[in-house]
């Protein structure tokens, strides 16, 4: 857990970025481009990517010294993420390419403590080496590669919640505003405890907070690991699985699976089940029946409510929206 210590000078200096923040969703886009996780958010993006890497060997080329310096969990340099107060992507690409070499060292050291790196990091500190610079345009085209086809719905995701956080902050002052951060967070003034992989405690000692919604942050936030620097909070924004649909060339299928798309119909067509009775009808195993289960159940498709000693599954109304879109 994460734990942030508010002063009553930091409530009045909370902010929330109105945009989305292109290096943060370039770093949290490499995390997920790799895992498995958000099968019915990322599925369609991750295939797309893929298929685009497959045609482009210069963008395949360039992703790879960011795979190497973004690990899907763990420690993430924060000279990668700098904060931009305007400039969009150009500027947060400046700042990159100017990271002072003392702070590069520190980084990259803390990198090399928690994984292996290749002989090339090293060089990106050395006095007049162009291994930054090489790895600045890396980061340009990833970002062409990544987010530019989908940047329209990001900017959608983002602004729905940038709203969503003005409502609450209008309606009821800053208190209203962290306590809608749940349930990736939660307010116990002056204390905001966030859902972390590690504990930490982070005193803003009059500093603010920078709120940074995020389309590609996933399940939990996310935060700078240097406590000198500029706190931020980068958390994830609600996704439309509806919309998501509607934009796949693939239908239903293609983005959640056959399985899951069979289960899912089944769950729409007989109302309430068992998980072995799911398992019977799409005719799989036990294990895997659980795991398709939790699968629909993280992306809102279906509900599970307990009866006895029997767990019981059905489709939500999204999920029964999804059906009908096929």
């Amino acid at each position: 857990m994460l734990r942030i210590h508010f002063t009553s000078q930091d409530l009045q200096s909370i902010r929330v970025a109105r945009r989305p923040h292109a290096l943060w969703e370039l770093v949290c886009g490499v995390c997920r481009l790799d895992a498995r996780q958000g099968a019915l958010e990322f599925g369609h993006w991750r295939r797309s990517v893929r298929e685009g890497l497959a045609k482009d060997p210069r963008a395949r080329r360039a992703l790879l010294p960011l795979q190497t310096l973004i690990p899907p969990v763990g420690y993430i340099p924060d000279f990668l993420t700098p904060s931009v107060t305007g400039g969009g992507l150009a500027g947060g690409l400046d700042q990159v390419r100017s990271t002072s070499r003392t702070r590069l060292t520190r980084e990259l050291s803390r990198l090399s403590e928690s994984r292996p790196l290749p002989s090339w990091v090293s060089t990106l500190n050395r006095p007049g080496a162009k291994a930054l610079g090489t790895l600045t345009r890396a980061l340009e085209l990833s970002c062409k590669t990544l987010l530019e086809p989908y940047w329209p719905r990001i900017q959608t995701a983002v602004g729905n919640d940038v709203e969503l956080r003005s409502r609450a902050l209008l309606d009821g002052g800053t208190s209203a505003l962290l306590n809608a951060l749940r349930p990736h967070a939660r307010w116990h003034a002056p204390v905001l405890e966030v859902d972390y992989p590690v504990d930490r405690e982070l005193h803003l000692d009059g500093r603010g907070l920078l709120l940074i919604p995020s389309y590609f942050c996933w399940r939990r936030p996310t935060a700078l690991a240097d406590p000198t620097l500029g706190p931020v909070l980068v958390y994830p924004v609600a996704k439309q699985p509806l919309e998501i649909v509607r934009a796949s060339r693939d239908g239903l299928e293609r983005l959640l699976g056959r399985t899951r798309t069979v289960v899912l119909a089944d769950l729409a067509s007989h109302g309430a089940r068992t998980t072995s009775e799911v398992a019977s009808a799409a005719n799989i195993a036990l294990p895997s029946a659980s795991y398709q289960l939790g699968v629909l159940r993280d992306g809102g498709l279906i509900a599970s409510h307990r009866e006895g000693q029997f767990v019981r599954h059905s489709a939500t109304a999204l999920g029964l929206r999804l059906l009908d879109e096929r």
